[in-house]
């Protein structure tokens, strides 16, 4: 076979997969058989009106509520019946919809609290945590990595919108993830903060699995690889961005005319 004959295409690195993912809240079906599978090296959308289980659906990929039936597995291994804790050791990072970052600590010690909580060392309980070498290295490349170096000594409360936003990722980072759950980050940011968090996202993207729920249809359609819309709890479809605006059940259902 010639070189040139040599098929190029490799198969992606699955990094999370959820299967037939159904949550009921008493009679209330708010996931119906969600199915996904987030890549390294990709960001992939999950848009829907509100109501449609977004956040339903990353709860229970992140293991804060448990599915009523279905299944995830991370990096190769069956978490359904993990803990969140356990999920994020494991390299399962995410971020919320409100800041959940500590508003009256520096930027830096944000970070490092995160990173400790992900490199916890019990036996030296004779040190102090905020000599750990490793939680130091790791708080100060996820704070470099998410483009405040120049804001660590600030206290997090007096951060902008988009600075917050910022450090809640790089809270996620310094737990060395390779799956991200990023729910809304883009929410009630100016034009130029989404901007910076989108390159933050595109510089990301190589080493990560990025799952990205949204409602900036603008910004979904340039980062995004793959889209999965929901409606009512239930995928209705799940393709690129071009297959995404072309179909006309989408359309009818939450795209109209953008």
């Amino acid at each position: 076979m010639k070189p040139s004959e040599i098929s190029s295409d490799v198969s992606p690195e699955v990094l999370l997969r959820g299967r037939e993912i159904t949550r009921r809240w008493g009679g209330l079906l708010a996931l119906s058989g969600v199915s996904l599978d987030l890549a390294r090296g990709s960001v992939h959308a999950v848009i829907g009106t509100n109501g449609a289980g977004k956040s339903t659906l990353i709860n229970i990929l992140s293991g804060e509520i448990p599915p009523s039936s279905g299944s995830v597995e991370l990096l190769g291994q069956e978490v359904t019946g993990w803990t969140q804790p356990r999920r994020a050791r494991l390299g399962l990072g995410r971020s919320y919809q409100r800041n959940t970052i500590y508003p009256s600590f520096s930027v830096f010690e944000n970070c490092r609290l995160a990173a400790q909580a992900a490199t916890q060392r019990p036996w030296q309980w004779w040190r102090s945590a905020q000599h750990c070498d490793a939680s130091l290295s790791a708080a100060h490349d996820a704070a470099s990595r998410a483009g405040l170096n120049d804001l660590l000594d600030r206290p997090a409360g007096l951060l902008s919108h988009g600075q917050k936003r910022q450090l809640e990722i790089a809270m996620c980072l310094a737990t060395a993830p390779q799956v991200l759950l990023l729910d809304e980050p883009l929410a009630g940011m100016g034009a130029e903060e989404t901007e910076r968090m989108l390159a933050l996202l595109a510089e990301l993207k190589p080493g990560h699995a990025i799952l990205l729920v949204e409602h900036d249809m603008d910004a979904v359609f340039r980062i995004a690889e793959r889209i999965t819309v929901m409606v009512n709890g239930a995928v209705i479809a799940s393709d690129t961005p071009a297959g995404i605006r072309s179909n006309p059940q989408v359309q009818a259902a939450y795209l109209g005319d953008h």
